[in-house]
């Protein structure tokens, strides 16, 4: 029987059960949580783990399917596994009919985590049906109960992971620790069987985030909820924006994750963590830099050379001999922005798909076919350099980027980012077009476009140029979740390596994310803290390392290496209409200083 993965309602209940606890309950009580976790993850054992197969590793190559043959906590165990990557969820029991259904359904599979608890694996049917699976797929066996039980399993060549707890926190421990995002270090305390003597048990590595109390990282709990919450909650009564979330990441754990709000202000949908937003301009350093990175890391792009060198288009205008470092660092002298949509002409958009105007930009509005390259390509190429040397933010420069991207790849931009980076970061919820992908409900809407597009906007991206371009730009495009951000931001700031996986070396994340001009405070692709201390941008408590980036749409992603910290909010500040509410309100900045006064506050 198949299971729907989105169970983000048991992930507000189950992680933030811990989180939420903190709002609500005294220290001790904390401590008293904190406890049960640390004893449960000593009552988790691996064995069998020869090949190393835990943790995870190679996610682009993986199909994954958790089985649950008899746990009671499958659903807090899934919804952690769904942290981690996409995982189909099934259900069996020990009926051969049963059984059998279950093995045609997942052959498509290559990767089985299979969940045993009570006496399920007495069963020989059971038994010959993980037998049957290993001949041809990777397994991974999670047991809960009496160690005893091991005995049983004598005789399966497989990675099990083992604990005698049995509660919803050695539900998460485990699926946790599948992927790296804890460590396993328990050993077993009496002779099992002549496979499983006294003293078994192999040591994992942390190599994801993990997901904790902000106490485990020396940090109270209430110093973030409450005037988090009560920043957020000013927020949505002063209609800055209908709702929002909140992650902080300390040290690589997930400490605080919180939804508010709704999508609209008529309040029919609850905004939960899992939502996917529109990262507006965030898509510049999630999409278009690490591609750029990857490529200059591969010697296929010389940041030193011109546009003209990577894309003859650009021979014969005035972008030929601009240097791609120039347009990193937005001092390249382009406009800041080009309105292309208050260009159309009558025709160029239809309300029906046809072979003529078969670029879709909302529900019922479609643009003519090759737009971008016949007109939007050719008007950027052709456009003003009005302050070559300057700091200017412009758009138009990670336009330019994603054509040479594209052009030094070989692959459209979006193959390439999902290929190269989401995939095998496991962030499944992040790329360009989510309505191909994901049901509408999960998608925040953004605008009510009365202007261009006439209708609400969810799941199209909000900026029009990058509608205009089949939702795919190198400025904006990109719709992402907060725990996906946190994995991309984590890989940063280890330095290029996540999951036990290298995207980048380590001088190439320095280089592109330090301060590389002498005209503004950017990065390569980055934005940074401002070093002006007056306009206290991002936050006047970070540090000078800190880099990131902010959406259009009220999004905002900031890491800070001095502290080993991300900050991430995501909000639809433009719903129903565009607002400075949220600019006005200092809200993300004022967030981020709550964050790093609790730091400095610790336990006390």
């Amino acid at each position: 029987m198949y299971i729907p993965k989105h169970f983000s309602f048991l992930l507000i209940f189950l992680l933030i059960a811990l989180n939420a606890c903190a709002q609500s309950v005294h220290q001790e009580d904390i401590q008293q949580v904190l406890a049960q976790k640390k004893q449960s993850l000593s009552q988790t054992i691996a064995l069998n783990n020869q090949t190393g197969l835990v943790p995870i590793k190679g996610l682009r190559d993986l199909k994954i399917a958790s089985i649950d043959l008899g746990f009671e906590q499958s659903n807090q165990f899934n919804t952690m596994l769904s942290r981690y990557a996409s995982v189909d969820t099934y259900r069996g029991d020990a009926n051969l009919a049963s059984l059998q259904l279950l093995s045609e359904q997942i052959k498509f599979h290559n990767l089985l985590i299979i969940q045993l608890a009570k006496n399920v694996a007495a069963s020989q049917t059971i038994l010959d049906f993980i037998k049957n699976e290993i001949a041809s797929k990777k397994v991974i066996i999670c047991g809960f109960g009496s160690p005893q039980k091991l005995a049983l399993l004598d005789e399966l060549d497989v990675p099990i992971i083992w604990s005698t707890d049995t509660t919803v926190i050695a539900a998460q421990n485990s699926a946790s620790a599948i992927f790296g995002g804890i460590a396993i270090t328990g050993k077993l305390t009496t002779n099992i069987s002549p496979r499983f003597p006294a003293g078994s048990g192999f040591t994992t590595i942390k190599t994801r985030l993990g997901y904790d109390l902000p106490e485990s990282v020396g940090i109270k709990s209430v110093n973030l909820t409450d005037p988090i919450g009560k920043i957020v909650r000013e927020a949505i009564a002063e209609q800055a924006t209908p709702g929002a979330v909140v992650m902080v990441i300390k040290n690589g754990t997930v400490v605080f994750e919180e939804a508010y709000g709704f999508h609209t202000y008529e309040k029919q949908r609850p905004t939960l963590t899992s939502d996917i937003f529109d990262m507006a301009s965030i898509s510049k350093i999630t999409a278009t830099t690490p591609a750029v990175m990857r490529l200059y890391e591969e010697k296929k792009i010389d940041l030193n050379q011109t546009i003209g060198h990577y894309l003859f288009q650009a021979r014969q205008t005035n972008k030929s001999n601009v240097k791609l470092r120039d347009v990193m660092l937005h001092q390249a002298g382009f406009v800041p922005f080009i309105p292309f949509y208050k260009n159309l002409k009558p025709g160029d958009v239809s309300s029906d798909s046809s072979a003529t105007h078969n670029v879709k930009i909302a529900d019922g509005r479609y643009l003519l076919s090759d737009y971008y390259r016949k007109v939007m390509w050719p008007e950027m190429l052709q456009s003003k350099l009005e302050t070559p040397g300057k700091y200017v933010y412009s758009d138009i420069s990670m336009y330019v980027m994603k054509e040479v991207v594209e052009q030094q790849a070989s692959e459209p931009i979006e193959t390439y980012v999902q290929e190269q980076f989401y995939q095998p970061l496991g962030m499944y919820k992040t790329g360009y077009n989510p309505r191909r992908r994901f049901a509408k409900e999960e998608i925040v809407p953004t605008e009510r476009d009365t202007y261009f597009r006439d209708t609400l906007l969810q799941g199209y991206v909000h900026d029009q140029g990058a509608a205009m371009a089949n939702g795919v730009a190198g400025h904006a495009g990109i719709f992402s979740t907060a725990n996906d951000l946190a994995i991309y931001g984590q890989m940063l700031l280890n330095k290029g390596t996540y999951g036990g996986e290298i995207y980048f070396a380590p001088r190439i994340v320095e280089e592109f994310t330090g301060k590389q001009s002498t005209v503004s405070r950017r990065g390569l692709g980055f934005d940074r803290k401002d070093p002006d201390t007056s306009k206290a941008y991002p936050s006047a408590l970070a540090s000078a390392a800190t880099y990131g980036h902010t959406g259009y749409t009220g999004t905002c992603i900031w890491i800070d290496p001095e502290h080993q910290l991300t900050y991430i909010f995501l909000s639809n500040r433009v719903h129903p209409s565009v607002t400075n509410k949220l600019y006005e309100l200092n809200i993300r900045s004022r967030i981020q200083d709550v964050i790093y006064e609790a730091i400095a506050k610790g336990l006390e």
